[in-house]
């Protein structure tokens, strides 16, 4: 069960909320871990066919929260600007709820790609092209994928 939001009149309609996960340039992870601490991390990640897709190293606190519990929530700020005149700031969020999972074969090769052409040009990378860096970091990479079952747009 998912809170509601208490301020209906800043909530964003879903297209909108979806835009800003498929543009933004980072967002944060956030977990729990066996100690009941939360743990957030800003990352890299990609939005794909309505989930969402990040890389980590084969080993780490990210994957060992997953592991011990894979509820997790996913934030991404799409703007934010501040208004000193006012005392307040415009922004628009997402923050989205769902459950990790770590992927593989196939969907790790596709995840891979589809987060190297958010963040880069095929034709300008090292190695001359994406399939350098998938085949050299296949085996030192993880893809999790988020399940998204609430996803949550506020602006003002």
């Amino acid at each position: 069960m998912f809170r509601q939001m208490r301020r209906k009149d800043k909530l964003m309609p879903l297209e909108e909320s979806v835009k800003i996960l498929k543009e933004g340039e980072y967002g944060i992870l956030a977990t729990v871990g066996e100690d009941g601490y939360p743990y957030a991390v800003p990352l890299n990640y990609v939005y794909r066919d309505n989930h969402i897709y990040f890389h980590c190293a084969v080993e780490g606190h990210k994957l060992d929260n997953i592991r011990f519990n894979p509820k997790v929530s996913f934030c991404v700020v799409g703007e934010a600007k501040v208004d000193p005149e006012e005392l307040t700031t415009d922004y628009k969020s997402v923050i989205v709820f769902g459950k990790a999972c770590e992927v593989e074969g196939e969907e790790k090769k596709q995840a891979l790609y589809s987060l190297a052409g958010k963040y880069s040009d095929n034709t300008r990378v090292k190695g001359g092209s994406f399939d350098y860096y998938v085949n050299k970091y296949w085996d030192r990479t993880r893809i999790v994928r988020i399940y998204i079952e609430n996803i949550s747009g506020k602006g003002k």
